[in-house]
């Protein structure tokens, strides 16, 4: 597939994928991903578990090897493992990996040391840090007391104490509730917009997906789609209806044959795109008997909504077969 700029022409990308494939026992998980991302820029990986993301991840990471393809980093060719990337790299993983026995305070210095900075500087950067996502006045507490919010935002803190170029984040805000949610990106925007952060993150959250500047959507290992949140979702022509039916199945099957509407079983319920969605209300309520369905719904779409009309599955959905876990490096 040929690979993806941006549609700003002028933007020299700062982070290139040319060609990456990994593959597992004759599977290919990820297949020929050639993407590019500017400096400043926040590209989501989009798809279900399964989808290609967490290996291209674990790749970009330093913990798998490719099987094909190159990474550049300013226009540079470079081995995965190479510490010249690694070093302008943050990383948060999809799982928690703070210490639980020490303090706030103390992970973010041990965070500072592992990326080689001592003394007066890593004590100004761990204090910037903390006050950034606004736990200074707990920086002493040891952090297995924290919710899953704090941490993650003190998760967010370690990953950028050396001043990394790139933050790559494995689902990021998966298990944060929706206050938590908000907390984290704001704080992660703040710092893009001062400091010209990029950030390379995997995703399966449609609400998520919506902060990103550009989206690469991933099915089965390849690219499908890369635009804005926007662009991908002018691509659904109309509003969706959602039904609900004590037979979803059937019910769906009817709609294709009686009213020749493209209707669907997604998550349980019965969806339809139409141009004209309140139009085709009446004209469903009045085509079964009552109690048929037990309730319609009508929304604007949504980029899950686009997820479904380029693959034909389901956001929600894995892929069958599941990526399995990389053996860390010693």
């Amino acid at each position: 597939m040929p690979e993806v700029l941006l549609s700003t022409a002028t933007s020299q990308p700062l982070l290139q994928l040319e060609g990456l494939t990994r593959r597992f026992k004759g599977r290919t998980a990820v297949d020929g991903l050639s993407l590019s991302v500017r400096p400043g820029e926040i590209l989501g990986l989009l798809g279900p578990n399964g989808a290609g993301k967490s290996t291209t991840f674990q790749v970009l990471a330093g913990l798998l090897s490719p099987d094909a393809g190159l990474v550049r980093f300013e226009g540079r060719e470079l081995s995965l493992s190479d510490p010249s990337l690694r070093r302008q790299m943050g990383i948060i993983f999809q799982r928690s990996s703070l210490d639980d026995l020490l303090t706030a305070r103390e992970n973010l210095m041990l965070g500072a040391r592992l990326y080689g900075l001592g003394g007066e500087r890593a004590r100004e950067r761990v204090e910037a840090m903390l006050s950034l996502i606004g736990l200074a006045d707990r920086g002493d507490e040891r952090v297995s007391t924290w919710s899953g919010g704090m941490r993650r935002r003190l998760e967010l803190a370690r990953a950028l104490v050396h001043q990394p170029r790139v933050l790559l984040m494995d689902e990021p805000t998966q298990g944060l509730d929706e206050a938590a949610f908000r907390t984290f990106w704001a704080h992660l925007k703040r710092l893009r917009d001062s400091e010209g952060l990029t950030v390379l993150l995997t995703t399966h959250r449609a609400d998520e997906a919506d902060v990103c500047d550009r989206l690469a959507v991933l099915d089965a290992g390849k690219l499908v789609a890369c635009d804005t949140p926007q662009a991908l979702a002018s691509r659904m022509g109309g509003d969706i209806l959602s039904v609900e039916a004590l037979e979803p199945e059937a019910l769906a099957t009817e709609l294709r044959e009686r009213l020749k509407l493209d209707a669907k079983v997604v998550e349980g319920r019965v969806q339809v795109e139409a141009p004209r969605g309140h139009a085709l209300v009446p004209r469903l309520v009045e085509a079964f008997p009552a109690g048929r369905l037990t309730s319609v719904a009508l929304r604007r779409p949504t980029l899950a909504d686009v997820f479904l009309q380029l693959t034909g599955r389901a956001l929600g959905a894995d892929v069958p077969t599941a990526e399995p876990a990389p053996r860390r490096r010693r």
